[in-house]
Formats: structure tokens, sequence, C-alpha cells
């Protein structure tokens, strides 16, 4: 049973849909970081970057920590959600690439210029809205013809889902554009199960 350190973030959720789409049995761990729990050394040994999620796996011995390197760890592990053709693989680690880079770090900064900072900086949250705005046009147009954000199912969308969904919206009132082909990729992202469960976890 795999060991998840995870906590109520998009980030976390990544794994938790993962781990609930390949059919892994899994223990979650709570990491609380409204407690700065990510701080404790038990948890340094797993995560030496002291962020959230990470996961142990006790049947390989292997502790992995960043979110990317976790779903790449456990599609390879299962043999699911991640290609082995070249041309194809490659299309998946792009749009996870894509959002470790891009959509989560300025949805990160967004948040927290809008909801978190002491002092609201016009020129910050217009900056991050219109980044934002400008990343949910490139997935909205790679969305045009395709189900899934690589064309099939993937860690891709496991990693961009948990992000996108709870930003679309502040971006489309604040920017006054709309996103139909993410907003149907929504809509079909929340019917599955694996994601319903997965965006459950932690409950505490």
């Amino acid at each position: 049973m795999i060991d998840l350190y995870t906590w109520a973030t998009p980030n976390g959720r990544k794994i938790s849909i993962a781990l609930e789409e390949m059919g892994l049995p899994y223990s979650v761990h709570c990491v609380d970081i409204r407690n700065e729990e990510q701080f404790a050394d038990s948890f340094l040994k797993i995560s030496p970057n002291n962020k959230i999620p990470a996961i142990y796996d006790p049947s390989t011995g292997a502790s992995v920590f960043e979110s990317a390197a976790i779903l790449i760890y456990l599609a390879e592990k299962t043999g699911q959600f991640l290609p082995t053709s070249l041309g194809e693989r490659t299309r998946v680690l792009e749009w996870l690439s894509w959002q470790m880079g891009g959509l989560g770090p300025m949805l990160g900064q967004l948040n927290h210029f809008v909801n978190i900072a002491d002092e609201k900086v016009p020129y910050a949250m217009r900056r991050y809205f219109d980044e934002a705005a400008r990343l949910f046009r490139v997935l909205d147009q790679q969305m045009e013809d395709k189900p899934f954000v690589a064309a099939d199912y993937s860690i891709a969308d496991m990693a961009i889902y948990p992000w996108s969904l709870p930003a679309i919206d502040p971006v489309s009132e604040q920017t006054d554009q709309r996103f139909e082909n993410v907003e149907r990729w929504h809509a079909s992202m929340a019917e599955r199960a694996a994601v319903q469960a997965g965006m459950q976890v932690p409950t505490a």
C-alpha cells in the first residue's frame, strides 16, 4: 500500500486522482500546511523540499516528491496513462510540463495576490489575471478537437484539472472571456468516479 502525504491543494489532488484512476491501494497521511507540518523532520526525509505531495512505496522502497515525478512514477509502475510510443509520450509530458511550469505557478501567484496578500496590488492582480487568461486560451485551443488534453486520457489531465477547475470562473469573470472547450472537458472529468473520489482527498 502506497503512503500518500498530502493536503487539500491542487497539487495534492493530482496524486489522489491518479491513485484512484490506477486502482492502487493507498493510505492518506495528512500534512497540515496551515500548521507548518511540512517542516517536520520526519516529513523532510520523504520530501526534501518540504512540499506536499509526496509518496512512499513500500514495494520498491522508493520515496518520491514533486507531483510530476510522482505521476510519472505511478504511471510507469502501473503501465497506465502514459503512452510508451515516443510521440504520444512526448505529448503527455509536454502538457504535464506546461502545467508544472506555467498554469500551476501562475494560478498560484494569482491566488496569492487576490486572496492571501495583505496588500492589494492592482498591477499584480491584473498581471496574473491576464496571464491566467492567456494560459486558459492555450488550453482551450488545445482542447478544440480533443476529448482530453493529449487526445487520450493521461496523467496530464490529472495534473491540470485540479488547478483549472477552481480558477476558470474567476478568470472568465475578470477578463470577460469564455473557454468553452475547457468547460466541456471539466464536465467530462467531473463525471469520472476516480476524479470525484480523488478530489475529496484528504477529507480533513
